[in-house]
């Protein structure tokens, strides 16, 4: 809907990765100056980490995309809690290598197709996704792969991109000898406040916008208050603060705009119920005593009376995200009504 509204060639902040829009900031240029530096080696594992949503998988897309692939073959498996024999099975289907017979034909099935690669000069290079879920056998396998050479040379480079959980992993005593093959290492963090500035600008540059609508910069700050500068939670967050800012036909983006389309975001992702918000036995609603809410003002102490002014300017909060809801629902009821097209 917002598309049209606002005149882009495309979504700007969809939740799926895509390589085009990619945007170069400092730690995502690092975690790529490592999986460079790692191929560059011809040999062992590269390591890169995050958070999810952190775009690691966006990163893998650009380096797939920027291999020659008659210099490269690639395997990407995505993995879950998957035995040894199995992820060598993943591995093999990777390659294009029959995956049926027991464990001795699989390795040797890929053994000969790694070799096969290396007399034409092609090089082979497996990624892992999700690799904090593989367990300390499919590690091992994988270590094991990593020692069929050549004439001296390691025939197969392994990537493993996984969450935070990976590098506890890979601190178990138990893996010290893979450790050992670990080339480079990255953790992918959060953008900082001025590059997710640059990322908001750069994704919707990348479709087409040339300041409609136009974003305050307050309204930005917000953004990555929220998000945490972690660009899937951004594109999230962005993509409903344009929505909404379109059924309202509005042409800027300011932050209280930004953080009640936060603000309902988390209370969709919780249940429904505020940040903070607990509803028990005890009658307790926001962290306040229903009590305050039920006559004890005469003789109230300054913290009471404290406590029952943040309540009112909650419940005000409130009031004022229910009434923009039904404010986009009316728009959105009418706008399918009309066929379905903003003006």
């Amino acid at each position: 809907m917002y598309v049209a509204f606002y005149g882009f060639d495309d979504h700007p902040f969809l939740m799926t990765p895509d390589a085009r829009l990619f945007y170069a900031s400092s730690v995502h240029s690092r975690a790529q100056a490592h999986l460079i530096y790692g191929l560059e080696q011809r040999e062992g594992f590269v390591i890169i980490t995050g958070e999810v949503g952190a775009g690691k998988t966006t990163l893998i897309e650009r380096l797939c995309a920027q291999l020659d692939p008659t210099s490269f073959a690639v395997a990407r498996i995505m993995t879950t809690q998957v035995s040894g024999d199995d992820l060598l099975r993943l591995v093999a289907d990777g390659f294009g290598v029959p995956s049926d017979g027991n464990k001795a034909q699989l390795l040797r099935g890929i053994t000969d197709m790694l070799r096969g690669g290396e007399q034409v000069g092609r090089r082979h290079v497996l990624i892992v996704d999700e690799a904090q879920a593989l367990p300390m056998p499919a590690l091992e396998e994988l270590r094991m792969l990593s020692n069929i050479t050549e004439g001296g040379r390691a025939l197969l480079q392994v990537v493993l991109l996984g969450q935070p959980q990976l590098r506890r992993t890979m601190a178990s005593p138990d893996l010290d000898q893979l450790r050992q093959r670990v080339l480079a290492s990255f953790h992918l963090g959060g953008l900082s406040r001025e590059e997710t500035h640059a990322y908001v600008e750069h994704r919707l540059r990348a479709v087409g916008w040339t300041g409609n609508p136009a974003w305050h910069a307050d309204a930005l700050d917000i953004v990555h208050r929220f998000s945490g500068g972690i660009p899937r939670r951004i594109n999230r967050l962005c993509s409903r603060v344009l929505l909404g800012a379109a059924l309202e036909q509005s042409r800027e983006i300011t932050a209280e705009m930004v953080e009640t389309t936060a603000r309902e975001l988390e209370g969709d992702l919780s249940g429904g119920l505020a940040p903070g918000t607990v509803q028990g036995a005890g009658g307790t609603l926001g962290g306040v005593d229903h009590a305050l809410m039920t006559g004890r003002v005469n003789g109230a102490s300054a913290v009471e009376t404290q406590r029952m002014a943040e309540l009112a300017n909650r419940i005000e909060a409130l009031e004022q995200m229910s009434a923009r809801r039904e404010r986009v629902f009316n728009r959105l009821m009418d706008l399918f009504a009309g066929g379905g097209r903003l003006p």
